[in-house]
This record gives C-alpha cells, sequence and structure tokens, in this order.
C-alpha cells in the first residue's frame, strides 16, 4: 500500500454529486465536496484508476498544501514546507502557473515567481545540493489557486484536460465538452439497455458518451496522463488499472443511440468521431430539420439546441425552442443558456439544474412526467 495521498478533481458546477460518487467506485476514502471540486484520499493504484476512469472530472490533482497567505513571506513558507521531493526527482521539470482571486496577492506573475522560488529551494534542500537544477527530466506542473487568502497548491497528474478522451479530434463550432455530456446523462440515468436520441447532434458528443457508458469504456482508456511519466509512480498501476479497465469492457448490450442534424458536415463528423471511438456499430445518424423530427419509441432526448447569444441568432433560437415543443416527447433533457427556453417550449420543466457550459451560465432543463 502506497503513502496516502490525498487528490482534488474539478469539475463543472452541478456535477460535484455526480464526481462524488464516481470518486467512491474507484476507491476514494476520506471525500469531501466543494463548489465545483472533490476532494479525497487515496494511492498510486487510486490516482491512475481515477485518470482512467472518472468521466465528469476535469484533471486529477494531488495536494501539496494548503495554507493562508497576504504576504510574500507567508505564500514562500507555504510553498517551502511541502513535501515536493515526494513526487519531483532531482532532475524534473517543475513550472508553476495558477491564478488569484479576492485575495491581497494578486500580481500572478509576482506569486509565480516566489512560489517558483520556494520550490526550487526545497528541492535543492531534498537532493542536498545549492546548484541549478536541471529540470531536464519528466514534467511536474505545479499549480496554485488563491482565494481570498487561502491558498491551494496543485501538482497535476493529467496532463491534457479529460474531457479530451482521444476520440474527438475534430468537433463542430459549438460542441459540448465529452465531461458535461457525461454528467448530464448520469443525471439522465441513461442505462445500457435504453435508446438515447439527439435531435441537434454536432459533433455526436452525447451519443458516443451514451454509447461508451452503455459498453463500461472508461473514459481514459484511449490516451495518456502525464504522471505515466514520473518516476514516483511505478508502471505497474497504469497496467493494472488499464487491465481492469478492458476487463469491465462489454458489448452485449441493447443500446442504439439516433442523431439528427441539420448540417451535412455534422453527420459525417458524429459518424467519424463514432468510428474513433469504437462505437459506431450502435449510432445512427441522418440529416434533418428539426421541424421534421419524428418521435422514436421509449427514446430518452438529450440535446443542446442553439443558444443564439446575438440578437437576430437569439430570435431564430427561439423559433427552433418553438418549434422543439411541438414535436419532442418526454422524456427530455434539453440544456440551454437561454432563461426564457420554457416560454418559447411552452412547457414548464418538471426539474431543473443549474450548468455551466463553457463560461455560460445554462440550465438542464428535465422533462420525465
Amino acid at each position: 500500500m502506497s503513502k496516502s495521498i490525498c487528490f482534488s478533481a474539478p469539475c463543472h458546477f452541478g456535477l460535484e454529486k455526480v464526481l462524488r460518487f464516481e470518486v467512491t467506485k474507484i476507491g476514494g476514502e476520506n471525500i469531501t465536496v466543494q463548489d465545483g471540486r472533490v476532494n479525497w484520499t487515496g494511492d498510486f493504484e487510486t490516482l491512475a484508476r481515477a485518470n482512467i476512469n472518472l468521466s465528469v472530472a476535469e484533471r486529477v490533482q494531488i495536494v501539496l498544501a494548503e495554507y493562508h497567505a497576504e504576504t510574500f513571506e507567508e505564500l514562500f513558507n507555504g510553498m517551502y514546507n511541502a513535501d515536493l521531493e515526494q513526487f519531483i526527482s532531482r532532475e524534473d521539470a517543475f513550472p508553476v502557473k495558477g491564478h488569484a482571486l479576492n485575495s491581497t496577492l494578486h500580481s500572478i506573475p509576482a506569486c509565480q515567481k516566489i512560489l517558483k522560488k520556494a520550490a526550487v529551494k526545497r528541492l535543492q534542500k531534498a537532493y542536498h545540493t545549492s546548484e541549478f537544477l536541471p529540470e531536464t527530466g519528466s514534467l511536474h506542473q505545479l499549480q496554485f489557486v488563491i482565494l481570498k487568502n487561502q491558498v491551494s497548491i496543485y501538482l497535476d497528474t493529467s496532463g491534457a484536460g479529460l474531457h479530451k478522451r482521444g476520440y474527438r479530434r475534430n468537433a463542430n463550432l459549438a460542441p459540448i465538452r465529452e465531461t458535461l455530456a457525461s454528467g448530464i446523462l448520469d443525471l439522465a440515468r441513461i442505462k445500457s439497455n435504453m435508446t438515447v436520441c439527439d435531435p441537434f447532434c454536432g459533433s455526436g458528443t452525447f451519443l458516443i458518451e451514451s454509447a461508451r457508458r452503455a459498453c463500461h469504456i472508461a473514459p481514459g482508456l484511449d490516451r495518456r496522463f502525464i504522471a505515466e511519466q514520473w518516476d514516483c509512480v511505478p508502471k505497474t498501476v497504469w497496467q493494472n488499472a488499464r487491465t481492469e479497465a478492458l476487463d469491465n469492457i462489454t458489448h452485449e448490450i441493447e443500446f442504439m443511440g439516433y442523431g439528427y442534424d441539420i448540417d451535412e458536415n455534422a453527420v459525417a463528423l458524429t459518424l467519424a468521431n463514432a468510428k474513433k471511438a469504437g462505437v459506431e456499430k450502435y449510432i445512427q445518424v441522418k440529416q434533418a430539420d428539426i421541424r421534421n423530427f419524428k418521435p422514436i419509441s421509449e427514446a430518452i432526448t438529450v440535446c443542446n439546441p442553439p443558444y443564439g447569444e446575438r440578437m437576430l441568432e437569439q430570435k431564430q433560437a427561439r423559433e427552433i425552442y418553438q418549434t422543439m415543443g411541438k414535436v419532442l416527447q418526454k422524456p427530455l433533457y434539453i440544456i440551454c443558456g437561454d432563461t426564457e427556453f420554457e416560454k418559447y417550449f411552452h412547457k414548464k420543466a418538471d426539474k431543473r439544474r443549474k450548468l455551466y457550459n463553457g463560461m455560460i451560465s445554462c440550465q438542464l432543463y428535465c422533462y420525465f412526467k
């Protein structure tokens, strides 16, 4: 058993409970929930499982230090006292980046400089050297968050964000993140014996995430993570986590996904991405206008219609909502950034949940009664 490590994973606001349940499934302990973040303790096995299996986390971080700081001296001391050498070898690279909000220390370049200096001093002491550290080894990205003078120092283990599953190399102009789509599918309780429909399929994210979920394909199985290059993490933990994930896959399912889009390029994109994701046999896509939509028996409809941020676009989007209200049938899960969606859809949602699609404040409108 490896030494207990404190982990933290940011997620979209509104998906914390979904992520908490996923962390429980991978063996996380002492789980706590904050706004837009879930924390837990575990070991290197948990680190590998988290990166490979968590579907709504944006990345997996190691918590190195949490402390109060209003001066550069306090900021320096907090980093200097962190157990950096547990993860960072003498030759490794350890750049620093982060942000500050509502804090006395608000200059990002100044904070970066102080924290970098503290990290260098700590590692020089740990490795009994006063020489310049080469930083030619594997990358260890240090990240800091200073919020109301409370400092959190993280070590990123993922590299590219976990929404990058590896299957969507191309996207349409307004894609929904894979992590957000997966969270919405969890809230809609999509199972392996269901039929899912998306009348605005775009690059196919809802359909592909649904199909991979139905087959129990781990979201991170087809990609690599920055911590795989670290000397401190045994290679066997990644091999074991991938073997577990592969053993969990099943293709004996009754799932089917149907997608439609008015743009023929979106149709081709969805089909191409579904093939890359290994689920093309479970997905059918056609070019179609929402006005010609025909409900599919016993299907759950999940979609991300256009929001229309400019005035003319908003008028056109609201006309689409009116059409949706006429042709779509329950159960429905619709994420939309227009606060007057229900007015134009002509139906009040049975339940609403606030979510963020990027920087856009949205509501997930749920119709199921």
